[in-house]
């Protein structure tokens, strides 16, 4: 079966590959979360959901999914202005909705509050709230992030050659988010996912962006909070803090806001397992601020 994963548009020193379906008037621009394997198939259960009435565009980001490498710094400046380029390159013009997954939100603030005219709304698919990257540092130090990374790379390269650790790990790898052993992938997209999994696993972009977090998270905090209207799924994933929580901090940033915000026992990857739920929410918010 032939897949359709998208076009390679060019970027920087390489081509950023660009995923479209559905004819809306209305575009949603889904951001992923780090290290997220193939964000095409990744969040295939949620966007196709939202695609009877909205046009969905999915930018892989350098290193990730089909995309190449654009040789640039991992800074949420740099991969703003590389999603945009991109989205420009396939033809999807601005006003769009952005749906932000985990560490993509300082991406989803840093755009809609620099480009003001760029963005109509926010969904947070559980995404990451600067003030908690910020409060993280505290307990996770530059020191501290660094050795962990470090040993991250060192099991990641094991976990690559696919021996006898990649499948003892496979649940908390590969298949963490669920899709390998959900109905959401046909046979095909489920190989392909895992076919790309272990190919960008080692990539060093995601390693970049990890050690980047905090200034990342900085860069979007000095925007200023969200001023569009906004959607919030919020889970109770466990964050290493002294104070408060992931779900905490969700919660007072959405309420900073006065956005809409739902509290959800489904995890980080809930769109694996609620789509429909998040959709139909989703969509009962857009109808009600997108003229």
């Amino acid at each position: 079966m032939s897949i359709k994963y998208g076009k390679k548009i060019k970027v920087g020193n390489g081509s950023l590959n660009v995923y479209t379906e559905g004819n809306g008037t209305h575009t949603i621009v889904i951001l992923s979360g780090a290290g997220v394997t193939s964000p095409v198939l990744e969040y295939r259960p949620l966007y196709r959901k939202l695609s009877d009435t909205y046009k969905i565009a999915v930018v892989e980001k350098s290193g990730y999914g089909m995309s190449d490498s654009t040789g640039t710094e991992r800074s949420v400046q740099n991969m703003v202005k590389e999603s945009r380029e991109a989205l420009l390159g396939a033809g999807i013009k601005p006003p769009y909705i952005l749906a932000a997954h985990s560490y993509s939100g300082f991406e989803a603030i840093y755009w809609a509050n620099t480009f003001t005219d760029e963005v109509t709304a926010v969904l947070s698919i559980d995404m990451g709230i600067p003030e908690t990257a910020l409060e993280m540092e505290k307990v996770l130090t530059p020191k501290k992030r660094t050795a962990m990374i470090n040993r991250n790379k060192r099991l990641y390269a094991k976990i690559q050659k696919k021996g006898f650790l990649a499948k003892l790990l496979k649940k908390f790898t590969v298949d963490a988010s669920g899709l390998l052993s959900s109905d959401y992938l046909n046979n095909d997209e489920k190989k392909l996912y895992e076919k790309l999994f272990y190919k960008n696993l080692t990539n060093e972009e995601i390693f970049e962006e990890n050690i980047m977090m905090t200034v990342n998270a900085k860069s979007a905090s000095d925007t200023g909070h969200l001023k569009v209207p906004s959607f919030f799924y919020i889970s109770d994933m466990k964050v290493p803090v002294k104070h408060g929580s992931w779900r905490e901090s969700g919660i007072n940033y959405a309420k900073s806001i006065n956005a809409k915000y739902i509290l959800t026992d489904k995890g980080h990857f809930m769109y694996s397992k609620i789509p429909e739920q998040m959709a139909n929410d989703f969509k009962d918010f857009l109808k009600n601020v997108i003229k």
